[in-house]
């Protein structure tokens, strides 16, 4: 199929990755005398993975010149040997958009696939617990972490600074002794349409900020969680409690079990590519 979904990069952005890697040609393929042999080049899954970045990938072999087809959609689950995409042309053409389409397919299904492990097993403690990436994406590739992340069904805690509220201690550092209170109304009259998000490091900070739209409980164990979730919830039921700092496919069920509504995480930014095959053929 030809996959209609617009990839998250622009063409300028990934015109300047095929120049990053192909600044003045490719010296080996002109050198041999081959590149306009006519020729197809074929990704498949090694690893089974959540398939994510292949409407980028297309796009880079479509921009290098070669014919495309797309067969696996990113959020696809991709078994071993699944076929992703197939493009046909010049061999100048497949041999100038193969590693940079191999290596973005495979980062971005390494962090689609483990954020999706993540919420597989969050839920397994709560069906209903979201799994929220953290901001800290490699920079420079916000985009792609995002579209990873949204590819798995997770969201983002926060696409930047511009959108949420979310108080750290580090902001509350400089409220010259306003009361939890005070700060909460100051920021309702200042963002009416906007949740308040307040992280917190102990029990006693979680109950003075009861009243905040969600706590943000930073590396508490999850009997902890659990503790701060039924005194919070005594004083506001409707507060909801985030679970951050350390969270992964190996504890995410306990913190959803402890009562955590969200769970956030930045284990997928720093997980491992998954392996595509490349095959080429003549």
């Amino acid at each position: 199929m030809i996959d209609s979904t617009p990839p998250v990069l622009s063409d300028e952005q990934l015109h300047r990755l095929l120049t990053e890697d192909v600044p003045f040609g490719d010296l080996t393929t002109s050198s041999l005398g081959i590149a306009a042999q006519p020729g197809r080049i074929r990704f498949y899954a090694r690893d089974p993975m959540i398939a994510c970045g292949i409407e980028e990938a297309a796009r880079l072999f479509a921009l290098s010149g070669a014919q495309v087809e797309v067969h696996a959609v990113s959020g696809t689950e991709a078994p071993p040997e699944t076929l992703l995409l197939e493009a046909a042309g010049r061999a100048d053409a497949l041999h100038r958009g193969w590693k940079v389409a191999q290596t973005l397919v495979e980062w971005c299904s390494g962090m689609a696939t483990c954020a999706a492990d993540i919420l597989a097993a969050a839920r397994r403690g709560d069906p209903d617990v979201q799994v929220a990436g953290t901001r800290k994406n490699v920079p420079g590739n916000r985009r792609l972490a995002v579209k990873a992340f949204q590819a798995a069904g997770a969201v983002m805690h926060r696409h930047g600074l511009s959108e949420t509220l979310l108080v750290f201690a580090e902001h509350r550092l400089f409220l010259a002794g306003e009361s939890p209170t005070e700060t909460l109304a100051r920021l309702r009259r200042q963002c009416p349409e906007k949740r308040v998000v307040v992280e917190v490091a102990t029990p006693e900070e979680a109950l003075a900020w009861a009243e905040a739209d969600v706590i943000q409980l930073e590396k508490f164990p999850p009997e902890a969680v659990a503790e701060v979730v039924a005194a919070v919830h005594a004083r506001r039921p409707a507060t909801v409690i985030a679970a951050a700092g350390g969270i992964n496919a190996k504890n995410a069920e306990a913190y959803a079990r402890a009562g955590a509504r969200v769970v956030v995480t930045t284990a997928p930014h720093l997980a491992p590519p998954r392996d595509v095959q490349v095959r080429f053929a003549r």
